[in-house]
């Protein structure tokens, strides 16, 4: 039944897949705690949906690149194990809808024939590595950022610093100052820069860091005006490192690292990160562009095409082609409304990348498609093709190209329906302002709940999934946000909520902002029109659309339902019986020191030196937990387990466990220390082990 575990070349892969597959036996039988649960298949891309027994597959694309086999391979695996619906996000990722969970991991191997990963895609991880979807192609940019947003992948993936962070941390690299990436929203964020050094143009970037959206946006600092590219991956890996060990894992609202940078401030979190460097796997690590050259598309032959009316394909190729940095050579921006397309238009995509183009695409954070590499010649064919499909609507990146979550679809977070507003807002803005059809200057963006996923908190329009009483009844809400957006190099602006109303008067609203836009912006873009206007001018005029004394039936309904409206989140799953939980955490521990002997035995030893201290620490909080102590931070950890077991002489350490933890960070990564170091580590848990298990026969 489950051939997919002899079928995986890469052991490494074929590993985790098996990892996955036992684990969900052992939830099944009760034999594995919920939450440790949860944790490991987040971490394996499988999420909760909002509707019980199904999973939202989330699909890592390293900053969206897909070539023609993946795009089949993905479309294969939507069909055989979804519905053929597929999902672009705004982190460049592709997630499907209505898996079964025991059948998740024979999905993952599938997508691994095609060297597509799951892993990591969520969870307290590093999620995906996003990147401008124009890197390699954009005519201002100071080099291609692609291969240095993949090694900064490819070296975090599956690394032991970072799988059980206290959040998520995400990563982003902007081609050019444009900063289409938004760095200033993300943990760091790299804007590429050249600067010339002795003489010499030397590549590197402007590094922004503890940026993010949710309840509490907040804007990242600069930490480096510019750093070479052979120190950006040795910097992560510090932060990472510190993150870890200092980050908030109890209260999850105070859990990214923008909050530690913010309690700790910009110096002492730099302080804190330099003490790390001693550790590091590699003091630099020099990253080869190699397999990034533009493709030969020469010997393509173009077929012979009649254009029956001129005058759309002309406004097509003006508002949805880019001329790129290659001579001759075509990007084609293809709209996707709301992310969503389905498997049939993408198998005729990946044949058309790969037999007329240089048979790549990728996907964008505003939820779009980018074909790259196609001659001027062949221009005229790709209209004619992707019009059959209904793919050549005008407004690529413009303001018709509403972004959203999925909201209350399928999402357990969702509070109101995002994609079915943003739904109505296109057809506001297509039916009633086709002026706006190719303004690049506007965004409006759309999340279900405070979380932003779809990024509402940085738009020029923004929507919040909310809800609203009137009288014993809710209904579903939207907060309205104004005013934010990008305004280049590491800069933005974060929108201002303006005011709460129903739902069903969103089509309105969105009416009375731009009405008011074209009456008196004065030829300004919507920031400085808004700026000028100030927030209490836009909540006077939209004022009465907040009042919830007057409210009919149908405002009760959420956009795309039929059934009256009710706060609720999906059932997650549930393992049916009590758990012993701290024998799920020594359990972990013991798994912790098996991959550290494993690592020590094929030579990666800072992996294995980092495994035996998430084994020493996972063993310290098993018997916190016991005691009823709270476990929010590594470092507390580390300090009460000095406190209450330790000091009171109720484990016999022979040192304190402070010094005993902390040799992780005073020592080079050697074979001797990793040795030493993992030996102590055995140790320990032997005994904590011993110790539990007196405490029981006591008990």
């Amino acid at each position: 039944m489950q051939s997919f575990r002899s079928e995986i070349e890469n052991p490494i892969v074929q590993k985790d897949i098996i990892d996955l597959a036992d684990k969900i036996q052992m939830f099944h039988e009760g034999r594995i705690d919920e939450e440790k649960f949860r944790s490991l298949r987040l971490a394996r891309g499988v999420y909760g949906q909002r509707q019980f027994g199904v999973q939202m597959i989330r699909i890592k694309l390293p900053y969206g690149k897909v070539t023609s086999d993946q795009l089949h391979r993905i479309s294969d695996v939507s069909d055989e194990y979804s519905r053929g619906r597929l999902h672009i996000t705004t982190r460049q990722d592709i997630q499907i809808h209505y898996v079964s969970l025991d059948r998740t991991p024979e999905l993952w191997a599938e997508l691994e024939k095609s060297d597509i990963t799951l892993r990591e895609a969520c969870g307290n991880a590093v999620r995906n590595v996003t990147a401008s979807e124009t890197a390699g192609i954009d005519k201002n940019e100071p080099f291609d950022v692609s291969p240095y947003a993949h090694a900064v992948f490819q070296f975090f993936l599956r690394n032991p610093i970072c799988q059980e962070l206290g959040r998520k941390f995400k990563v982003s690299f902007s081609a050019t100052d444009d900063d289409t990436a938004l760095s200033f929203m993300h943990d760091i964020g790299f804007i590429a820069k050249t600067k010339v050094i002795n003489g010499e143009e030397v590549r590197g970037f402007k590094v922004m860091l503890g940026g993010g959206l949710g309840s509490q946006p907040r804007f990242a600092d600069v930490a480096f005006d510019f750093l070479e590219t052979n120190k950006i991956i040795p910097y992560m890996e510090s932060i990472l490192r510190v993150f870890d060990r200092y980050g908030e894992r109890s209260k999850r609202a105070k859990a990214r690292l923008k909050f530690f940078i913010k309690d700790v401030g910009l110096e002492e979190f730099n302080k804190i990160v330099a003490i790390e460097t001693k550790a590091l796997s590699n003091q630099t690590v020099e990253i080869s562009t190699d397999g990034f050259e533009t493709p030969d598309v020469s010997g393509i032959v173009a077929p012979e095409v009649t254009i029956a009316d001129q005058t759309t394909y002309d406004a097509w190729r003006a508002k949805n082609v880019i001329e790129q940095k290659q001579a001759g050579l075509f990007a084609i921006g293809v709209k996707v409304n709301i992310g969503d397309f389905y498997t049939k238009e993408a198998r005729i995509l990946a044949d058309l990348i790969k037999n007329y183009a240089g048979d790549e695409l990728r996907f964008s954070l505003r939820q779009n498609i980018l074909i790259r590499h196609v001659r001027e010649d062949l221009l005229p064919f790709f209209f004619q093709e992707l019009e059959k499909l209904g793919m050549v609507d005008l407004g690529y990146e413009a303001i018709q190209d509403v972004t959203a979550c999925p909201g209350t679809d399928t999402c357990n977070l969702g509070i109101a329906s995002s994609t079915g507003i943003a739904d109505e807002l296109g057809k506001v803005l297509r039916e009633e302002y086709p002026q706006f059809a190719n303004d690049s200057d506007l965004m409006i963006k759309i999340s279900g709940c405070m979380n932003a996923c779809g990024q509402h908190n940085m738009a020029n329009i923004g929507y919040q999934g909310m809800s609203v009483k009137s009288g014993k009844l809710v209904a579903p809400a939207l907060q309205i946000l104004l005013g934010g957006g990008i305004l280049g190099d590491g800069q933005g602006r974060i929108s201002d909520k303006v005011i709460k109303i129903p739902s069903k008067r969103g089509p309105e609203s969105l009416r009375l902002i731009l009405n008011d836009f074209i009456a008196n912006a004065d030829g300004k873009d919507f920031i400085k029109y808004y700026l000028e206007k100030g927030e209490k001018y836009f909540y006077d005029f939209l004022k009465p659309l907040s009042d919830v004394t007057n409210l009919v039936d149908s405002d009760f309904i959420d956009w795309g339902s039929e059934e009256k409206y009710a706060t609720a989140v999906g059932v997650g799953e549930c393992a049916g019986v009590v758990i012993d939980l701290i024998a799920t955490l020594l359990v972990d521990s013991k798994d912790k020191i098996a991959n550290a002997k494993e690592s020590l035995a094929e030579g990666k030893l800072s992996d294995a030196i980092y495994y035996s201290y998430s084994s020493i620490v996972n063993t310290a909080k098993a018997l916190l937990t016991a005691e009823g102590k709270k476990t929010n931070t590594h470092n507390k950890i580390i300090t009460d387990f000095n406190e209450v077991f330790v000091a009171s002489d109720r484990i016999k350490l022979g040192s304190d466990f402070e010094s005993f933890v902390y040799q992780i960070n005073q020592n080079e990564p050697t074979e001797a220390f990793a040795t030493y170091y993992l030996g102590e580590a055995d140790k320990f848990y032997t005994l904590v082990e011993e110790y539990r298990a007196s405490e029981l026969v006591e008990a």
